[in-house]
């Protein structure tokens, strides 16, 4: 797939899929990812990426990053772009990513650098070394509010870069760097904050948007996007609205539950999500009952099934 063409098929909503995990092992539930990708493609999505923040890339191993990757590109079979998370070291990221090509995925997604003492300097370096040793299309996850976004302009001549997954909110930043990118072509803007800021970044430039309530209430992510795209904001701010206390869920703890609202909401409702894998821990008594109001409210909620 030629980069322009896949820069293209990255305007849309970009799911974060889960890695479900057995309440008493911990092991990957191959099973349940299984079930998680085909929910996802039977419901249009387009681009899927395992082993990103909400598929817990963090806690898996190597090993497993790998076998995540080829469980989903195999289960996805042609029918979405998919998007493998990759990171850690210099290293390490590349052996990922040639894995990833190696499964056949269609880019990969190289995650902030996590270590202590990172400079606009050498996370140029960081992310070109690796951009530059990966025979695949990439995605940078720009996180670091410290980091300059100077960096993205430093980046912008690889035209291996086919996207930017910005996820620091704050919109007159973004709006100034997409304003000032060198490259109009080829690059695509993707909000990182999921619905709850999507509308925002939209109109300063960004032209997809990612999601873990996809995973639970597709209708309501495509009928966002489908919004933005026909600027029907009536519509835009009503599902805006409707997901907004979900999603505010999702960012309690500095972030902290963005995974375990995903997976309790799903078990909540029809799908085995499983537990999340430490430092990650079950919802506490309130925010459980947070999150059953939500789901009461959009009907999805069955009774009498346990929690995780």
């Amino acid at each position: 797939m030629k980069h322009l063409e896949l820069a293209k098929k990255l305007e849309t909503i970009s799911a974060i899929n889960l890695t479900p995990f057995y309440k008493d092992t911990k092991e990957i539930d191959w099973n349940s990812l299984k079930a998680n990708i085909d929910f996802l493609i039977a419901n249009g999505t387009e681009v899927i990426v395992p082993c990103g923040n909400t598929g817990e890339f963090y806690a898996l191993t190597l090993d497993e990053v790998k076998e995540v990757t080829e469980k989903v590109v195999d289960y996805v079979d042609g029918k979405a772009v998919v998007m493998a998370g990759i990171g850690y070291s210099v290293p390490t990221a590349i052996e990922l990513g040639k894995a990833a090509k190696n499964a056949g995925t269609d880019c990969v997604m190289i995650h902030q650098p996590i270590h202590p003492y990172v400079t606009d300097s050498g996370a140029v370096s960081y992310f070109k070394e690796i951009i530059t040793n990966i025979d695949l299309p990439v995605v940078l996850y720009f996180k670091d509010p410290n980091l300059s976004d100077d960096i993205l302009i430093d980046l912008a001549p690889l035209e291996n870069l086919v996207g930017v997954k910005y996820a620091i909110n704050d919109l007159p930043r973004f709006t100034k760097t997409v304003r000032e990118y060198p490259r109009k072509d080829g690059i695509t803007w993707i909000c990182g904050s999921a619905e709850k800021w999507a509308p925002y970044f939209y109109h300063a430039g960004a032209t997809g948007f990612t999601s873990g309530l996809i995973n639970i209430a597709p209708e309501k992510s495509f009928l966002m996007l489908e919004a933005l795209k026909n600027d029907d904001h009536e519509t835009v701010w009503r599902v805006w609205e409707d997901t907004l206390p979900f999603e505010e869920l999702r960012a309690k703890n500095n972030n902290g539950n963005n995974v375990i609202v995903i997976k309790e909401a799903l078990e909540r409702i029809s799908f085995t999500a499983g537990v999340t894998r430490e430092p990650v821990d079950a919802l506490s008594a309130e925010d459980r009952q947070g999150l059953e109001n939500i789901l009461s409210g959009w009907g999805l909620l069955r009774t009498g099934v346990e929690t995780v």
